[in-house]
């Protein structure tokens, strides 16, 4: 009962602000206001701090009893096992709740991961699941679930050597609007401490074969946006690694100077990849993929390992490492 109260006030008091407003409009700390500037600055980390950085999207937090539109066993046990890496930052790619304008389903989330949800260096990126059944009453559900954030949807983040790039895929991202305007700021002023540039987005940039041709991912724009990335970060001295979610497996591709990782396996409805392409570095045919990914930042290289639930049909569950691989500057 206090947890329904508390949504309740948090929300009524979050759509006064809002009101019909878009994510980054009219807030207390607004993105927009110093667009040249990192939005949050993490205190108390130096640049040649070791960094672990967790990677873990695509959820669907919603009635146990659902079990078509999401696992509910490997979704719970995933959130309790992120837990135990102890990262320094936890970067969410979007779909945590299966309807986000109902305050039933970011209870659960509140409920199953009540060991990090309120932690305030978890940085989730909206998805489209965010804003499902109603999009305003999502954005409000969302902004009181993170309110370190400010009401921020797309917003940065420098903590040590990383800079977070966090995009709003749910809102024009490219090549004009506000958003697009705040991203060419960002990267025309990296700070100079940074060693690593990491984006942010739900919906994936470049993907496998099967769901370019089936889903159209991704899409025009999407195209657009990539190419002018790959430029910027193929004569900027960061290197650039992009995450992502939406799709609900693990994939993996180096692609002119960008390092791009889908982790969307956290516990919705699993997706089969049959026909990967050739561009995707992950190669296992193991399904499903319940996943999450560490990267250990240290210097300037990243070391990145995949974990995936070793047999979602055991007794007892436990996580095997899939993916390996290096990311240097």
């Amino acid at each position: 009962m206090l947890t329904r109260l508390r949504w309740l006030v948090a929300a009524f008091a979050l759509a006064v602000f809002a009101s019909l407003m878009p994510f980054g409009a009219a807030r207390a700390q607004s993105a927009l206001d110093h667009p040249d500037q990192p939005t949050f600055v993490v205190p108390g980390v130096s640049p040649q701090q070791e960094l672990r950085i967790l990677v873990y999207g695509d959820m669907r937090f919603t009635d146990p009893a659902n079990t078509k539109d999401t696992n509910p066993r490997a979704r719970k046990w995933l959130a309790e096992k992120v837990a135990t890496e102890h990262a320094d930052a936890m970067l969410i790619t979007g779909d945590i709740p299966f309807h986000g304008s109902d305050a039933r389903d970011w209870e659960v989330f509140e409920r199953e991961a009540s060991s990090w949800a309120r932690g305030m260096r978890v940085y989730p990126t909206v998805g489209n699941h965010e804003l499902r059944l109603e999009p305003q009453a999502g954005q409000v559900n969302w902004a009181a679930a993170f309110p370190q954030l400010k009401g921020n949807g797309f917003y940065s983040v420098l903590m040590g050597n990383v800079f977070i790039v966090n995009l709003n895929s749910t809102e024009p991202m490219w090549p004009t609007g506000d958003q697009a305007d705040w991203l060419r700021e960002q990267l025309d002023h990296i700070p100079a401490q940074a060693n690593f540039v990491i984006l942010q987005m739900h919906i994936p940039l470049i993907a496998d074969t099967q769901s370019e041709f089936i889903a159209n991912i991704p899409a025009p724009e999407g195209v657009t946006l990539r190419t002018y990335l790959e430029a910027r970060a193929l004569t900027l001295p960061q290197k650039f690694i992009a995450v992502y979610g939406h799709i609900h497996n693990y994939e993996r591709f180096e692609f002119n100077g960008i390092t791009h990782i889908i982790s969307g396996g956290g516990g919705a409805q699993p997706y089969p990849v049959f026909v990967r392409g050739p561009q995707d570095l992950y190669r296992d045919t193991g399904f499903p993929v319940f996943n999450y990914v560490i990267l250990t930042i240290h210097g300037k290289q990243a070391e990145g390992t995949m974990y995936k639930i070793a047999d979602p049909n055991a007794a007892v569950y436990s996580v095997v490492a899939k993916d390996h691989f290096l990311v240097t500057r």
